[in-house]
């Protein structure tokens, strides 16, 4: 998977994981992708802020630290279907 897409769905499901800290799916999904992006793209301490209305991520590699901004409503969207359906939020109430 790319270095992007990877990370994008890393912060997705993270803030998923955040919000329901009880949803071990969520958790099981926040390891793949960190799995992902430790063998297969060489991150290291990949950190998680909100900045106004965006979210950073912030990581180190072997060449220094990189970060990334998105969009908080993009990074959300996720989140905001999942709590939007109704099946999914019965046993984290």
């Amino acid at each position: 998977m790319r270095f992007e897409d990877t990370l994008f769905n890393w912060l997705q499901i993270r803030l998923v994981w955040n919000a329901r800290p009880k949803d071990g799916s969520a958790e099981e999904t926040v390891r793949f992708f960190e799995q992902m992006l430790t063998e297969d793209h060489g991150v290291r301490e990949l950190s998680l802020t909100m900045e106004a209305d965006q979210y950073r991520i912030s990581w180190q590699k072997e060449d220094g630290e990189e970060a990334r901004l998105y969009d908080r409503k993009q990074a959300e969207s996720l989140l905001q279907s999942i709590e939007a359906e109704p099946r999914y939020n019965a046993t984290w109430e």
